[in-house]
């Protein structure tokens, strides 16, 4: 697949990520593992981006990074101009807390708590939230605010994280594996979502996983192996995601 100029550079949108030569080595000596080996990559304001890569290919630690996670061992990386690659930890969890949005594999919902709850968590310390009702409503669950985690379905329940995740109105929204747990006909309904997270609120959206069906639902696909990018594209038609071919 031939690669694209990549949106990021497109005159107008504002870069929200730079980064060059990021690095990161864990272990020293021979018992060294580069997890990420030397990435350049740019990140605009409203993208969709899939990255792709198998188990160990490092698409983790790239999340992880970019997330203010960690910190790379080398390389530079910036975020809307601002050094993440020398922050320090205060820094960084302000950053973490302000700008990012986080949706794992696993939903980490507080059992004692309501859907509604949960994510009053986050608009509680966020400083210009939604409302916790309006975020549940904008991933189809309106009718489950009340609804505490173990009387929700597995993907009702990454649902509530997402919009737990989204509620404080991040300027990035970060999934790793979202649909990891879930079965396709769930994981369709998670991914409808997160589409319409990215196309409504212009959230910059990337999302980490090995299954290459997602990739037809992004604007930009960048493919990971052993810590280096092997391969990126635009797809200049994004597939909706009830057409997706499984």
């Amino acid at each position: 697949m031939t690669a694209i100029a990549s949106p990021a550079l497109t005159p107008g949108r504002e870069i929200v990520f730079q980064a060059q030569g990021l690095a990161k080595v864990y272990g020293e000596g021979d018992a060294a593992v580069h997890a990420l080996d030397g990435v350049d990559l740019n990140c605009a304001a409203g993208e969709f981006v899939v990255v792709l890569g198998a188990s160990g290919s490092g698409k983790s630690t790239l999340l992880n990074l970019l997330g203010g996670l960690d910190v790379p061992s080398s390389g530079s990386l910036l975020y809307r101009g601002w050094d993440l690659a020398h922050a320090d930890e205060a820094r960084l969890t302000q950053f973490r807390r302000d700008a990012v949005g986080f949706v794992f594999q696993f939903y980490n919902l507080i059992p004692s708590l309501t859907a509604r709850e949960n994510v009053a968590l986050i608009t509680e310390i966020a400083q210009n939230p939604m409302k916790p009702e309006d975020a549940l409503d904008l991933v189809g669950l309106s009718g489950r605010l009340d609804h505490f985690p173990a009387q929700l379905s597995g993907g009702e329940q990454q649902r509530v994280a997402i919009a737990r995740a989204i509620a404080k109105r991040p300027a990035v929204l970060m999934c790793d594996e979202p649909t990891g747990a879930l079965d396709v006909r769930t994981g369709i309904t998670v991914l409808d979502a997160i589409d319409r997270i990215n196309r409504e609120l212009g959230t910059l959206t990337l999302v980490i996983t090995h299954n290459a069906v997602i990739a037809d639902m992004a604007s930009r696909v960048i493919t990971l192996s052993d810590g280096k990018i092997t391969g990126e594209h635009v797809n200049q038609h994004r597939l909706p995601v009830g057409d997706l071919k499984w």
